[in-house]
């Protein structure tokens, strides 16, 4: 049988966008699996319904502005947007609290900028953040127990829990965070006496070391299969690490690393928020400049601000600074030599 012999180059057709984020949802599962069997049924129910309203809200807002509905809902980005929330709200959190933070990711953080490649800010961390400051009671107080320490209500009391019910119950599953734990109480006590609280466990943190390693294996999936590549996640980790060595190195006075790394949202943020590709840095170069910047401002919010978690926050600021970036961070032109810079460049100007 005669093969067709082509002379190269032999171009390889790209991953259309619906693709790219299908992949991101697949890849998430691991992190949601784990939270479901380590804190109930809260983060997959506010999964189901953050997509549901993102899908909705994008669909609204699309017919609102007479743009084509189906096309755009089928690059999933909505979609993905939802998961996010879904997966960093609190497990317990009322169905109106996502229900705001859903809407304001969509319709002020992304089409009111236009859409897709048009919003300057990471659409799920706008709406977080803007929950977060204005109902922090709700955004603090509803983090579920982890397996061990409480009876987790089931499915239908969850139901029950997040909609419109039993919300007199809630304070029976509920537990602050690690982080918010030791950020409090290390002020008056020693460090063996903070880990000794309940949620810490036997390990790290008890539950979500495990949840942290599953968003990290699903975002070195990220990475392997190129979806995202290595630089924001990598220098925005090596940042909070070397903060963390730099100026936390005793456990009586802060955090402990392994806390910073496995005690919050610093996986799924460090592969999955902060890799978003339209609000991020565009080079190489760019992209670990925006990482190592995300880093460094986490571990100054959560060391001596007032949130112990403050992902969120860290992105979006970040966010700002990207014209910026990518302003004295251009990649280099294809077909082009890299620009000399210095005292070089200055020497072949005159």
């Amino acid at each position: 049988m005669a093969l067709t012999q082509q002379t190269s180059p032999h171009a390889r057709q790209a991953r259309s966008t619906s693709q790219l984020m299908l992949w991101v949802i697949v890849l998430t599962m691991p992190g949601l699996l784990a939270q479901t069997l380590f804190f109930g049924w809260g983060n997959l129910i506010n999964v189901l319904w953050c997509i549901a309203l993102a899908i909705g809200a994008e669909a609204a807002v699309l017919r609102l502005r007479e743009r084509p509905i189906k096309s755009v809902l089928k690059d999933n980005t909505a979609a993905v947007t939802g998961l996010l929330l879904g997966l960093a709200l609190p497990p317990l959190a009322p169905w109106w609290v996502s229900a705001i933070a859903v809407i304001s990711a969509i319709v002020m953080a992304k089409q009111l900028y236009g859409g897709l490649g048009a919003n300057p800010f990471n659409p799920a961390m706008v709406g977080y953040a803007l929950a977060l400051i204005s109902f922090p009671v709700a955004m603090t107080t509803n983090w579920a127990a982890p397996m061990g320490l409480a009876s987790a209500p089931g499915f239908t009391e969850t139901m029950g829990i997040i909609f419109p019910g039993q919300q007199t119950t809630i304070d029976a599953y509920t537990m602050a965070t690690p982080l918010d734990v030791y950020k409090h109480d290390i002020t008056t006590r020693m460090s063996a006496e903070v880990t000794g609280h309940p949620t810490f466990g036997d390990g790290i943190a008890r539950g979500w070391e495990w949840v942290n390693a599953a968003f990290l294996a699903g975002g070195l999936g990220l990475v392997f299969l190129r979806i995202i590549s290595w630089h924001i996640p990598v220098s925005l980790l090596a940042a909070l690490v070397f903060m963390s060595l730099a100026f936390g190195t005793n456990p009586d006075q802060y955090t402990p690393l392994s806390l910073h790394l496995f005690a919050g949202a610093t996986m799924l943020g460090a592969f999955f928020i902060a890799t978003d590709p339209v609000s991020a840095a565009t080079s190489h170069q760019g992209k670990l400049i925006y990482g190592a910047g995300i880093g460094i401002i986490l571990y100054i919010i959560r060391t001596w601000g007032s949130y112990p978690d403050a992902l969120a926050f860290a992105v979006l600021l970040m966010n700002f600074a990207v014209p910026f970036i990518d302003h004295y961070t251009p990649p280099r032109t294809y077909g082009h030599k890299k620009p000399r810079r210095g005292l070089a460049s200055r020497t072949e100007a005159r």
